[in-house]
């Protein structure tokens, strides 16, 4: 057996797992190959036992039944064309504002982000539906690529969140409770983009021109019929959840059943769409997997050996406030969100850090806001920021990368703004949990 220095092994674990993802080998592997690589070198062949273990100790949780049914509702109400719906509803009720698309985009991003809990499916389907539509009516083409950008990383906030969930399956929080803590900043979030939305609108009309059509008042009216299904559907499941009526898991299951149910009375349940949302569900469960049995393995190893306790120390060596430690985490988020996804930062921190934040007397469920609202910035900043990739899918060849770069600029500002009010105001997140639980 080695007795190695814990700094000597936060460097080779690491450095190891970045040398092998930077050469495309998949997250997964990379991490399994250096926990398994570690756990020989440091214990010999007894130390492969733990990935047996490990594996087992992390599916025995009934949590985890919660993440294909969120994600199945997800994508068969982003295919059931709910999204062209709303969008229509929008147009007829804020399309003569400045920038009332663009405000529009924003509340459909926070709908969609409450009936499906990933990025994605906000992003991709108003980057089809919504983003020809205002480059027709004249919107400025970079308040408009940020615009569904942002708005489509609300679906880590406000709940039902795939990243809250597992985040629970870390931490052993209550999901009930994550949810109620991100419900009120996801709001906050979306708020103050559509303050900035009005603003740049009002100073500068030609940035989000009025739209030319009309519309009375009935049909307006009328419009509002497309929020009766997603409505029912949002109050039902997180009331379940939040209200105590169910768990997690039963609850995900009452809101697959009711996409299916919405999906059926619009007339667009099929077996094509069904192979296509089975299909899909199964490749994201199944990537999902492989991270979270490697990372679980990747962070028992690391911990085991001894190296979970370098922060620690640094922090009694150094007599940092406690916020001053949480502010480096939350950089450490920053930086590490140009490079890795959200479920690798996940799996590979939060094993590390929520013992340290409870250790500084902080409350985990405020930490897990925290970390969620880092996750969005992770989202739209370059290289690697998911949505910006999401973005260059669907958009027109006028519209180059670089718009889309700059473009997050602003509303990566913004959710850096939002992150402070949280830090500095963390009755912002736990006032609704402080009422309910």
């Amino acid at each position: 057996m080695l007795d190695l220095d814990p700094l000597v092994i936060t460097l080779i674990m690491f450095s190891s797992m970045l040398v092998l993802m930077a050469i495309g080998s998949p997250l997964a592997f990379a991490l399994l190959t250096c926990g398994a690589v570690m756990a020989y070198m440091v214990y010999g062949e007894g130390g492969l036992d733990l990935l047996i273990t490990s594996t087992f100790s992390s599916m025995d949780n009934f949590l985890l039944v919660a993440l294909p049914m969120f994600i199945f509702m997800g994508l068969v109400l982003q295919r059931s064309g709910i999204t062209d719906d709303l969008f229509a509803m929008m147009h007829k009720l804020m399309g003569q504002w400045p920038g009332g698309l663009g405000i529009g985009t924003v509340v459909i991003c926070a709908l969609i982000a409450a009936m499906a809990g990933v990025s994605g499916a906000a992003t991709v389907s108003l980057g089809i539906i919504a983003l020809p539509s205002m480059l027709k009516h004249g919107y400025d083409k970079r308040l408009v690529t940020g615009t569904i950008m942002a708005g489509g990383a609300l679906g880590f906030l406000i709940p039902p969140s795939v990243l809250m969930i597992i985040y629970a399956f870390l931490s052993r929080d209550s999901v009930g409770k994550l949810f109620a803590a991100g419900l009120v900043p996801g709001l906050m979030l979306a708020t103050i983009y559509i303050a900035y939305i009005l603003i740049r609108c009002r100073i500068n009309p030609r940035m989000g021109p009025p739209a030319t059509e009309t519309y009375s008042a009935m049909e307006k009216l009328a419009s509002l019929r497309f929020l009766i299904a997603p409505g029912l559907l949002i109050t039902t499941v997180l009331g379940c959840i939040i209200g105590g009526v169910t768990s997690p898991s039963e609850a995900s299951a009452i809101g697959a059943f009711g996409a299916l149910v919405i999906a059926a009375l619009q007339r667009r349940l099929s077996m094509d769409m069904l192979k296509y949302v089975m299909l899909s569900t199964t490749k994201i469960m199944g990537m999902l997997m492989w991270i979270a049995l490697a990372a679980v393995f990747f962070s028992k190893i690391y911990v085991g050996l001894g190296a979970g306790q370098i922060v620690t120390e640094l922090v009694e060596d150094n007599d940092l406030a406690p916020i001053w430690v949480i502010i480096t985490m939350l950089a450490t988020y920053f930086i590490l969100g140009m490079f890795l996804d959200d479920f690798a930062i996940l799996f590979i921190t939060i094993p590390l850090f929520v013992p340290i934040v409870k250790d500084l007397g902080y409350d985990t469920t405020w930490f897990a806001v925290l970390f969620v609202l880092s996750m969005q910035s992770a989202y739209l900043t370059p290289p690697f920021g998911y949505n910006l990739f999401y973005m260059r899918s669907v958009a027109p060849k006028d519209i180059t990368i670089g718009d889309i770069y700059w473009s997050a600029i602003p509303f990566v500002i913004l959710q850096i703004f939002g992150l402070a009010l949280v830090v500095a105001f963390p009755q912002i997140a736990m006032w609704l949990p402080g009422l309910l639980f």
